[in-house]
């Protein structure tokens, strides 16, 4: 189905892992390309609930985008390019279903715009983060500038985008950018167990959970949650989810 990912479901967690080990996973056409087809079968697959995005091997997440496709580009190439991978990982970001990145090395470039484009991160000890887009006379083009400042802000934004310097899990932890670091062989045992709580609520109250989250930075934010919050209303998730709390019993989510 794929030629650059590995995708296995259990327990309604999908968990998609770039293969491409030798290359430490570097982000080509073909890897751009799965992960889109990748997106269109979470969207129409009832059985994934949410999705595990990792890397293959122990030393590499995505060590960044295969640098070799770029020689040679125009600049309206260049930007087609960015543009594309803006898209798909926008995809990801406004995702209904949860999209975690289990970060299990080397988060460069387009790795960590892959990461940060995920709803959250969790990472192993040996992870490390940064754009070093400068060292090539370039700048991040997936969408790394805008969502780094939001995440870790400005200044150790700046910083990072124009030393083009890495930072360790430890550092990432601390400016925010994941949300735990834990040893490498437990990093899908701690990503699923995250998981594991989340597909047990109601999915349509997740699914407006990530979209009035992902308005934070937008002058409709307030009103997406209010929306939202008068949607769930009208759900039989939500008439379950209080009469299950009133009864002091767990609540049975259908998603409807």
């Amino acid at each position: 189905m794929y030629k650059t990912l590995l995708a296995t479901l259990e327990n309604s967690i999908l968990t998609a892992t770039i293969n491409r080990p030798d290359k430490l996973n570097a982000l080509n056409r073909e890897v751009m390309n799965d992960l889109d087809t990748l997106l269109n079968d979470i969207d129409s697959n009832k059985d994934i609930k949410a999705v595990i995005i990792t890397g293959a091997g122990q030393k590499g997440f995505v060590a960044g985008a295969d640098i070799s496709e770029f020689v040679g580009l125009s600049r309206e190439e260049g930007q087609a390019l960015a543009q594309k991978g803006q898209d798909i990982f926008s995809r990801i970001e406004n995702n209904r279903k949860p999209i975690v990145a289990a970060v299990n090395g080397f988060a460069l470039g387009g790795g960590c715009e892959l990461a940060m484009s995920c709803h959250f991160r969790v990472a192993s000890e040996n992870a490390r983060f940064g754009q070093p887009e400068v060292n090539l006379g370039l700048i991040p083009g997936y969408g790394g500038t805008q969502r780094l400042v939001q995440l870790i802000g400005k200044g150790r934004a700046m910083e990072l985008l124009m030393t083009g310097n890495m930072i360790d899990a430890q550092t990432a932890l601390q400016y925010g950018l994941v949300n735990h670091v834990v040893p490498q062989d437990e990093l899908l045992v701690k990503t699923k167990s995250i998981l594991d709580v989340i597909v047990a609520k109601a999915p349509l109250a997740i699914s407006k959970c990530i979209a009035a989250a992902n308005a934070a930075f937008t002058e409709k934010g307030y009103q997406i949650e209010s929306e939202g919050f008068g949607e769930c209303f009208a759900t039989e998730d939500m008439k379950e989810g209080t009469a299950a709390f009133l009864e002091k019993r767990k609540p049975a989510f259908t998603g409807k």
